[in-house]
């Protein structure tokens, strides 16, 4: 009992010198502790490695270290491993490996790894393409209120993967994810309005939903929402606000936007022009939260 009591004293001093930011000597003690085998010592390790915490970052010492975490089944570290795989950080990229963590973190509850599984079954990734399988994955990180799921479910009902073709539901889980603040659902929503696709044909609706999600630079919805201002869809017709965001949004190099900007340029004046340039740089230099 001595030696594990020592343990967690390792593994509790460097969690205090990590949280004071005295990285050096929470690397000191987190060794200690991980050397002898402490789980979760094994995963801070791990972790600062990755950061370049207190260490000069090495993907590879995260790996190797996440890997004995993650083997004593401690969850974070199996979901982290999986993460490392997928996108070949210190390790080969490999699809299957990434897919079998990911699994680990899964049944353990990890509504993250729950996530990225389904993700995985739905693109075919380490695994054979499954979309029932996906829909059930997206469902268990629903369960937990993983609002990324519930935008994916939505698009799973809104192309009818895995599921009967439902636009009522698709817009369900869309609304559900849009209210955490999911861009994409947002910009999704917005389309379905404006398509009656799901609910009645609304144009205001659809361009609260876009102005949503052009806050948060969706680049989608910054075009829909110039080419509604353009046309006067649920908006008076603004040619300045339609230059807006068209420019916003050509700027994050979208075509459209591009092309659909230099239309309205030419039913503006100069000064019209001007104004909508200083709109949208004001609109850049404004803090977001």
């Amino acid at each position: 009992m001595a030696a594990v009591a020592a343990l967690a004293g390792d593994f509790e001093d460097g969690s205090r010198f990590h949280e004071a930011g005295d990285y050096a000597r929470a690397i000191d003690s987190f060794r200690v502790a991980a050397a002898q085998g402490h789980a979760p010592a094994q995963y801070n390790l791990g972790l600062m490695y990755r950061k370049g915490q207190g260490v000069a970052p090495d993907y590879m010492q995260a790996a190797s270290w996440y890997e004995k975490a993650a083997a004593q089944g401690y969850g974070s570290a199996q979901f982290d491993l999986g993460v490392m795989y997928a996108e070949g950080q210190g390790v080969a990229q490999d699809y299957k490996q990434a897919a079998f963590w990911f699994g680990k973190a899964a049944a353990q509850g990890y509504a993250s790894a729950q996530f990225n599984l389904g993700v995985m079954y739905t693109e075919g990734k380490g695994v054979a393409r499954d979309y029932g399988r996906a829909v059930s994955w997206y469902e268990k990180a629903i369960a937990q209120g993983y609002a990324s799921a519930q935008f994916n479910l939505g698009l799973m009902y809104y192309n009818g993967q895995g599921v009967a073709q439902d636009y009522e539901r698709a817009r369900y889980w869309y609304e559900k994810a849009a209210e955490q603040g999911n861009a994409e659902a947002q910009f999704n929503l917005g389309v379905m309005y404006y398509r009656g696709q799901g609910v009645a044909q609304d144009y205001q609706q659809a361009v609260s939903w876009y102005e949503k999600a052009s806050a948060q630079e969706n680049t989608l919805a910054q075009t829909s929402l110039g080419i509604m201002y353009y046309n006067g869809q649920g908006v008076a017709q603004d040619y300045v606000e339609a230059y807006k965001w068209l420019t916003l949004a050509a700027a994050n190099g979208d075509e459209v936007a591009r092309i659909n900007r230099e239309i309205v340029e030419r039913k503006m004046t100069p000064e019209q022009i001007g104004e909508a340039r200083r709109r949208a740089s004001a609109w850049i230099k404004a803090p977001r939260r």
